[in-house]
């Protein structure tokens, strides 16, 4: 990989942090009717990947129009419940390239209101929660000019269900099938897809790569690889990984509304007081409102005395144990997992028995575990890189340029790079048990 392109995505990361903190300048426009699924027959009756509406509009960046075109396709997907439902997706086509491959990018928007999705920014939409998403056009930028055709999905879909990894990659998978189906994009049933993302994104990635060979195996078949960073792997040891830390809090309640909203899950008769207003406060929050947010909070914070321990609270086991990315199957697809291991640049001190240190929010030692998991049920190509000197953000810079370097060898046919039998011990990855 250059120099020139490992320049240009350490100023993208930059920028996105910088807007992440900044004021917007405008708020997001009122609801699309483009984004409900308002035909005649049941939703049910269409299967997963299907084309329900296309547009095709100008590519916009933090609400200016573009000379570049994008099709955006409403499309059939799954929910957690395996319920029908509604997504949208956005489709870049590259220039350079044709349609024998495609880059599915998967944002890391972060957010509990569907405003801030992705598609959203590209359309036009300026708001405080959607930067991220209208930032990450620098991301997305190389791999149009190195000749990928770009799918972008809402990841997290329209109720913007935060964390909430079985659905990211419905999803994301829904989304691919979708942009080969519509003769709009230029692909087909051929093109062949690599699935990239980073911490949120990363949520997508992995899920997405873990359920295609059931759920999507059409998919599965044309995926050289898929590469992640800032890894989400067992939620209950981020949240007592994070629990009193000074930046990352935030993302505890986030995790919480977004992960009962999924599953349809009622927290509130566990909360107290305090808990009860956080959890409404941060019912449309995004990643940008949540960091710095709560200095210090914790769980205990949260609830009421007698569900101090998380697991006392069974709908928490429940739903903790349904996103634990350790329980789901191994992918078919070559795989390069990053993680950071430096939380203590961005305020988490803590390294709690049985979980250790991580990059600030995620923790390395789960990250660890899961490339060993790979390796040891089947899949030896993963290569697995942990930076012991990044955080959370610093590690997306070293990642970025490496993953796209990945990514371009799988699809010029190299064989994948492996670190099976070299990758440290880490966590356990076996479900929480209720207590009481």
């Amino acid at each position: 990989m250059t120099r020139k392109l490992t320049r240009l995505l350490a100023v993208a990361i930059a920028l996105i942090v910088t807007f992440a903190a900044a004021p917007a300048a405008s708020a997001a426009s009122a609801t699309d009717p483009f984004y409900g699924y308002d035909g005649s027959e049941p939703l049910s009756s269409y299967s997963p990947g299907t084309v329900l509406k296309t547009r095709t509009l100008d590519y916009h960046v933090l609400g200016i129009s573009t000379p570049l075109k994008v099709t955006q396709l409403l499309y059939r997907t799954t929910d957690a419940r395996g319920k029908p439902s509604a997504n949208v997706t956005s489709v870049l086509r590259s220039l350079t390239g044709d349609s024998t491959k495609a880059v599915s990018y998967q944002s890391f928007y972060d957010s509990l209101d569907p405003e801030h999705g992705p598609s959203r920014a590209i359309a036009g939409d300026v708001s405080f929660g959607g930067l991220i998403a209208n930032a990450e056009s620098l991301f997305i930028a190389p791999a149009l000019l190195l000749g990928y055709n770009v799918v972008i999905p809402d990841t997290e879909g329209q109720q913007a269900n935060f964390a909430a990894g079985p659905e990211y990659g419905t999803n994301t998978l829904d989304s691919v099938r979708a942009a080969t189906r519509a003769p709009e994009t230029g692909m087909n049933g051929k093109t062949r897809f690599g699935l990239i993302g980073y911490s949120g994104g990363a949520i997508a990635t992995g899920w997405a790569a873990a359920l295609a060979p059931s759920y999507a195996p059409e998919v599965d078949e044309n995926l050289v690889g898929f590469t992640e960073g800032g890894i989400l792997v067992k939620p209950s040891h981020n949240l007592k990984y994070v629990n009193g830390s000074t930046v990352w809090t935030g993302v505890i309640p986030m995790a919480l509304v977004g992960v009962s909203r999924s599953f349809g899950i009622d927290l509130k008769p566990y909360a107290n007081s305090y808990g009860l207003q956080v959890l409404k406060d941060m019912e449309k929050a995004s990643i940008a409102d949540a960091l710095g947010r709560y200095p210090g909070l914790t769980w205990e914070k949260l609830v009421k005395p007698e569900y101090v321990n998380p697991n006392k609270v069974l709908p928490y086991v429940e739903a903790v144990n349904k996103i634990n990315l350790g329980s789901a199957p191994t992918p078919t697809a070559p795989g390069y997992l990053a993680q950071g291991n430096n939380g203590v640049v961005e305020g988490t001190f803590g390294a709690p028995p049985g979980i250790g240190t991580g990059d600030g929010v995620m923790v390395a030692g789960d990250v660890r575990s899961l490339a060993r998991q790979y390796c040891a049920t089947g899949n030896k190509s993963i290569k697995y890189d942990q930076y012991d000197t990044l955080g959370h953000v610093g590690a997306a810079v070293a990642w970025a340029p490496q993953a796209i370097g990945w990514l371009n060898d799988r699809f010029a046919g190299k064989a994948a790079p492996s670190s099976c039998g070299k990758i440290a011990p880490g966590t356990s990855l076996a479900p929480e048990v209720p207590v009481g």
